[in-house]
């Protein structure tokens, strides 16, 4: 059920009342008695903040910049190492026979 906004004409005091889409708008204020109307309003957002949730929203400003540091960054010798050592031209397979890999 929705919060709808009531505005009074006669004392000018806004209130907010909680009800069906399908009850009639308020036409009294309860405050002073007048004649109130019902505010038309843009809604409301729907923000996901706060903890529960994923951890990658809204991340922060560092986090990108570390993250963007590390798209750009060399790799390491290590890595490097690494890949040579997939890239050899032929390796054992279970029943003895040799086969070629790509080095993928």
């Amino acid at each position: 059920m929705p919060t709808y906004l009531y505005h009074c004409r006669d004392c000018r005091e806004d209130f907010e009342e909680f009800q069906s889409i399908t009850d009639k708008p308020i036409e009294v204020c309860p405050r002073c008695g007048g004649k109130a109307e019902r505010i038309i309003t843009g809604g409301v957002g729907f923000l996901l903040k706060g903890s529960g949730f994923y951890a990658t929203d809204y991340r922060s400003d560092q986090y990108k910049k570390d993250a963007a540091a590390d798209k750009t960054s060399v790799p390491s010798p290590t890595s490097q190492k690494k890949t040579a050592k997939t890239a050899k031209a032929s390796t054992k397979r279970g029943d003895g026979k040799q086969w070629r890999t790509q080095g993928r």
